[in-house]
């Protein structure tokens, strides 16, 4: 288990900059809106400074987005989106998006995975990652780790080294972390 230290200035700054909205998109779940965080200039630099710092000398090739959660990443492809391409710029490696069905033009392979309420699924572009090539696997939330699961299976099944799974934040409540096995987690805010 892996979090980043609470000493850091920066963790209580990111801490503090995400919007806690209850009842949404349904009752009884706490939604963690990092739209909020994104409006503050200085805390969403110490996000991206954060990632860069653990991942600059790990010799990662593919910083790969995953969906997340149910609510879609309207969420899974956006939010995650907003995170992966400044931190694969800055480490030098390319950014590959994994999105919902019929997101991507051209041929895709794809991974079913479960979700509490049934199933879903993600897909990458063929071609998009080549074998023996060292992987992040990033997105903004770890809740029951189905989608990040999923992007794990989708990337070892065409001989990618996850090398760590990257989230802003953690529900740890919703225990996502025990479905990585293995893999290791890093996250900001727990």
């Amino acid at each position: 288990m892996s979090v980043a230290p609470s000493s850091d200035d920066r963790v209580a700054r990111i801490t503090k900059a995400i919007r806690v909205i209850p009842d949404f998109p349904k009752p009884g779940i706490l939604f963690q809106d990092i739209t909020t965080l994104l409006l503050d200039p200085l805390a969403f630099k110490d996000t991206i400074d954060l990632f860069v710092e653990r991942y600059k000398d790990k010799d990662i090739s593919v910083v790969a987005h995953g969906l997340i959660f149910g609510f879609a990443y309207a969420g899974v492809e956006a939010r995650g989106f907003i995170f992966g391409p400044p931190i694969a710029l800055a480490i030098g490696a390319k950014f590959v998006p994994m999105r919902k069905p019929n997101k991507l033009p051209g041929p895709v392979i794809s991974e079913e995975y479960s979700l509490e309420y049934g199933t879903d699924k993600i897909e990458m572009h063929v071609g998009a990652v080549q074998e023996g090539e060292r992987a992040l696997v990033i997105d903004d939330l770890i809740a029951t780790g189905g989608t990040l699961c999923a992007a794990i299976s989708l990337l070892e099944r065409v001989g990618v080294k996850v090398v760590e799974c990257a989230c802003v934040i953690e529900l740890p409540e919703l225990k996502g972390r025990d479905r990585l096995g293995d893999k290791p987690l890093f996250v900001l805010v727990s």
